[in-house]
C-alpha cells in the first residue's frame, strides 16, 4: 500500500479532527485548523494512504529562522509503525527546503517514545517549561535541532529517508 505526505486541505479536516480527538484530546477546533491552513507560515502535512485515509499529521510553523513543530499525531492503531518518523522527516525536509535554520518543539516530559523519536532526528533537550500542559500540569521538555540549513543536514535527511523507507516497507507500505 502506498503512503504519501500531502498538504492538509479543508476537505481533510474531518479526518484530522478524529485523529486530534483520539491523540490530543481536541487540541484545536475546526476553526483553528482552518486558520492554520490559511496562514502563510503554517504547514500542515499528513500521511495519507492510497484510499485517501489520513493515518497521521503534523504541523510546523515557520517563525523567522525557526521551524516550530507544534503538533504530531498518528492514529492509535497505526502508532509505532514508522509513520511518526515519516512525518517528522517531512516537516524537517520542508523546514530545510524553505531555508529555516533550526527546529524546536515541546514534548511532555513523560512521553519517552516521542522524546526518543525526536532524538533520532538530532533534537537535544535544552530546557524545561514547568507545568506547561494546563490540564495535567505536566512539564514540557524544550527540544532543539540546529543547523537544518546546512548541507550536512540535507545529507542526514537523505539518510533518514532511506531508513524510514526501509522500515515502512517492513510493515507492507511503500513511500
Amino acid at each position: 500500500m502506498r503512503l504519501n505526505l500531502v498538504e492538509i486541505t479543508v476537505a481533510d479536516l474531518p479526518q484530522i479532527q478524529v485523529i486530534d480527538q483520539a491523540c490530543l484530546g481536541g487540541f484545536w477546533s475546526l476553526e483553528g485548523y482552518v486558520q492554520e491552513i490559511e496562514r502563510a507560515n503554517s504547514y500542515l502535512i499528513a500521511v495519507m494512504n492510497a484510499e485517501k485515509v489520513i493515518l497521521g499529521f503534523g504541523c510546523l510553523w515557520a517563525i523567522l529562522e525557526e521551524a516550530h513543530i507544534t503538533m504530531l499525531a498518528v492514529r492509535p492503531e497505526y502508532q509505532r509503525q514508522g509513520l511518526g518518523k515519516y512525518l517528522v522527516w517531512g516537516m524537517l525536509a520542508k523546514a530545510a527546503s524553505t531555508g529555516l535554520e533550526w527546529a524546536t518543539l515541546e514534548v511532555r516530559s513523560s512521553n519517552q517514545g516521542a522524546i526518543a523519536l525526536y532524538e533520532k532526528f538530532d533534537f537535544k533537550t535544552i530546557g524545561t517549561r514547568p507545568k506547561y500542559y494546563e490540564v495535567t500540569q505536566e512539564d514540557a521538555l524544550v527540544m532543539w535541532c540546529k543547523g537544518i540549513h546546512h548541507p550536512e543536514f540535507q545529507q542526514n535527511l537523505e539518510k533518514w529517508h532511506l531508513e524510514i523507507t526501509a522500515a515502512i516497507a517492513l510493515k507492507g507500505w511503500e513511500i
